[in-house]
Formats: C-alpha cells, sequence, structure tokens
C-alpha cells in the first residue's frame, strides 16, 4: 500500500448506520481520524527525524507556504457564506492571525522568517516557484470547496487543528537538534500556532457537534475531515516526490 492510499479508506460503517451517535460519541468518531494525519505521512516522520536535506527542507518550506497564503483565503470564503454574525465575529480573527494586525505581524510574515531561516529569499518564496503542481492543485481544491460548500461544511474541514498541536511540538523538540543550521528565530510559527490551534478547535468543534446531528450528517462531516486529511497528506506526497533526495 503507498502512502496516499493509506488515508483514503473510509471510516467504518456500523450496522445501525441510522442511529445518530451522541455529542461525546461523535466528536470520538472526528478525533479518530487522527490516524491519517500528515504527522504520520513518511515524509513527515523523516523531516522530524533528522532525515531530511537542506533542499528538502527549504522546498517543504515554499510548498507550504502557498498553503499559509491562502488560509486567509479560505476563511474569507467561509464568512461570505456565514449568515450569523456572532460566528462572522470569531471566526475573523483566524484572518487576522495569518494578515496580521496591528503590531502583530502575523502567521504568513513568521512562516516567511522561517523561509529567510532556511535560506529561501523572500523574493524567491513570493514568487512561488518552487511550488508544484500537486500542492497547488490540493491547495485551490481546499479553497475551492469552502467557496461552494455551505459554511458548517468548511468549518467541519478546518478540524485538522484538533490534530496540529502535536505536529508544532514535534518541530520544536527536533529541528533545534537534527537542523542546527536553521535559525532558532525562523521557528516562531510553530510556537504561536500551539495555543491559537487549540483556541480555534474549540469553535470549529463546537460548530460541527452542534450542526451535524442526524447520523446521515455524521458520516457526512466524517468524509469532510477525510477530504481535509487528503488534501494534507497529498501535499506532502507531491513535495517528497519533487525533492526526493
Amino acid at each position: 500500500m503507498n502512502s496516499t492510499s493509506a488515508t483514503r479508506a473510509p471510516h467504518p460503517r456500523t450496522p445501525d448506520s441510522g442511529a445518530a451517535w451522541t455529542r461525546d460519541e461523535f466528536e470520538a468518531q472526528l478525533r479518530a481520524k487522527g490516524q491519517a494525519y500528515h504527522i504520520h505521512h513518511p515524509f513527515n516522520v523523516k523531516m522530524n527525524s533528522g532525515g531530511c536535506s537542506r533542499e528538502q527542507i527549504r522546498g517543504w518550506v515554499a510548498n507550504r507556504f502557498y498553503y499559509q497564503i491562502n488560509i486567509p483565503l479560505k476563511d474569507a470564503a467561509v464568512l461570505s457564506n456565514c449568515p450569523d454574525r456572532e460566528t462572522r465575529r470569531r471566526w475573523v480573527l483566524r484572518i487576522l492571525d495569518h494578515d496580521g494586525y496591528g503590531d502583530d505581524e502575523g502567521g504568513i510574515e513568521t512562516w516567511a522568517r522561517l523561509g529567510d531561516a532556511v535560506g529561501l529569499s523572500r523574493d524567491e518564496l513570493w514568487s512561488l516557484e518552487h511550488v508544484v503542481p500537486g500542492v497547488r492543485f490540493a491547495v485551490d481544491a481546499y479553497v475551492n470547496f469552502a467557496r461552494r460548500a455551505p459554511w458548517q461544511e468548511a468549518v467541519c474541514s478546518s478540524l485538522t487543528e484538533i490534530f496540529a498541536p502535536q505536529i508544532h511540538k514535534d518541530r520544536l523538540s527536533t529541528w533545534p537538534t537534527y537542523y542546527q543550521w536553521i535559525e532558532s528565530s525562523g521557528l516562531s510559527y510553530f510556537r504561536s500556532r500551539i495555543s491559537l490551534a487549540q483556541r480555534d478547535v474549540e469553535h470549529g468543534l463546537a460548530v460541527t457537534l452542534d450542526y451535524f446531528r442526524t447520523r446521515e450528517q455524521q458520516e457526512r462531516a466524517l468524509d469532510i475531515l477525510q477530504f481535509k486529511l487528503d488534501i494534507l497528506w497529498s501535499m506532502l506526497d507531491a513535495i517528497e516526490k519533487a525533492f526526493p533526495v
């Protein structure tokens, strides 16, 4: 089984598929999807165990940057489809987190500083010249989903953030040892996202648990989350192929 197909198996269906899960059972089903998170992708495992070359690290940073600059577009799409003022008041923070506001430089800038730390010039990073077609296709598919889907479904797709704090902690723990050539100041994005992801999960999970109430809806939510997991996994597939050594 190749690395991509390992994430694409549908979640198990139970015989009593007509009965809705309780709120706790549904949350447990969502969290169980973590087994397909890209923390388990061979490229990520290799990266966090010190096995990547400088070219591979730079290739990953440059390609992941395309994802970073599209996150505000995805979140703006959620806002444009959402008629609920209170949801918009909370969701808009995600755009500000990445684009920055006031004295807060935002996540896109801190990722650009990661690019500086690994030896990518600003022009090189912003030109997107290193972004491979598979990454561009996957990210664009995610943004297009958020534009076209009901806003609650787009919110559900964001729940990969449930699993994100650990992947950031792993990088903070291993990179200073294995990649001493990377300036430590460049790792600030990972530090900032641990608390922000936890905040965002609380809101996104509440929306999902409130909206997807019937068993059919809950199954749909799991499929949506799997779609987002496949997006992240496919990005690493494309990066791994483009930067093999």
